[in-house]
């Protein structure tokens, strides 16, 4: 009985250290993904007023926990008996992605974007709530292709193992995804929170380290719109980048017509050109809605 009782534990043993082995090799190929999936998503969860960053980080947390459990067991199932319906699953998320990052770009360019009266405007009709709940909506979604990529790649890296390796992998990697990715974010947007305490800490003191704990903290206050505004900018990119890579990855005669210009310039392309091609169908779309309500 104790010679069996160590056996098994012996196995666990070398399960895990399995796991662990297999989970830093997932890690390192999914480390780009995690990397564009930190940009999104601290995109995402930045705009909204202090007293609600929060609650809304974690609503949207929720929300990707939600997600790891509807697709982690869809993926193996998938993998086991669709492997035909992946790249296509992965082509309209890549195409969601795409969408929303051009979108993006042509609403800052937009010259209605910095019209005065339709910010008044769009500030009186829209609740704040509603607005709100329409933000975290959009990031949970977000999250959710980009967690289905993750997901995939981490899958493609044990698919030669046993199902319960398999398994263990696949969920460190989405659990690293959530809990990582939105640790980071939370650290991120409560910087200036992090600057006052500082500068409170500074008047409590005396001689140079109240002058740097200071310095510290009003770095810290004076540095938090800098990095939300390129924290915006780096997730637009993100998104067309991780977009594009999903149909320069997965069509093959696109990733070989490509092939004569860097990897991430032909992603970010690829991403501009479909999310182009979504973006003028809905404006076209939308133009012709009113001709019709005339008819």
């Amino acid at each position: 009985m104790t010679g069996g009782l160590f056996a098994i534990l012996d196995d666990i043993a070398l399960l895990l250290d399995d796991a662990a082995v297999m989970s830093k090799v997932a890690a390192k190929k999914t480390a780009g993904i995690l990397g564009d999936d930190l940009a999104v998503n601290a995109e995402k969860a930045t705009g909204f007023r202090a007293s609600r960053e929060l609650p809304v980080l974690w609503a949207i947390t929720k929300g990707s926990f939600i997600n790891k459990l509807i697709i982690l067991p869809l993926a193996f199932l998938l993998s086991a008996y669709a492997s035909w319906l992946i790249v296509p699953v992965l082509l309209l998320g890549g195409a969601y992605l795409s969408y929303e990052g051009v979108e993006k770009v042509f609403h800052t360019f937009s010259p209605q974007s910095h019209s005065p009266e339709a910010s008044q405007g769009d500030t009186k009709q829209e609740d704040a709530q509603k607005l709100e709940k329409a933000k975290i909506k959009s990031a949970v979604r977000t999250d959710f292709i980009l967690s289905i990529e993750i997901i995939m790649i981490t899958l493609g890296t044990v698919m030669d193992q046993p199902i319960l390796l398999q398994v263990m992998v696949v969920s460190v990697i989405a659990l690293l995804a959530t809990v990582g990715v939105y640790g980071l974010v939370a650290m991120i947007i409560r910087m200036d929170d992090v600057g006052f305490y500082l500068i409170n800490k500074a008047v409590k003191v005396k001689g140079w380290f109240s002058k740097a704990l200071a310095w510290c903290g009003s770095s810290l206050v004076a540095l938090l719109p800098k990095v939300i505004k390129a924290l915006g900018i780096i997730g637009t990119i993100a998104m067309l980048l991780v977009g594009g890579g999903m149909f320069t990855h997965n069509i093959n005669a696109l990733h070989e017509a490509l092939t004569f210009m860097p990897s991430l310039a032909a992603d970010l392309l690829t991403g501009m050109f479909v999310g182009g091609i979504l973006l003028t169908l809905q404006l076209i779309i939308e133009k012709l809605k009113p001709t019709r309500a005339k008819h």
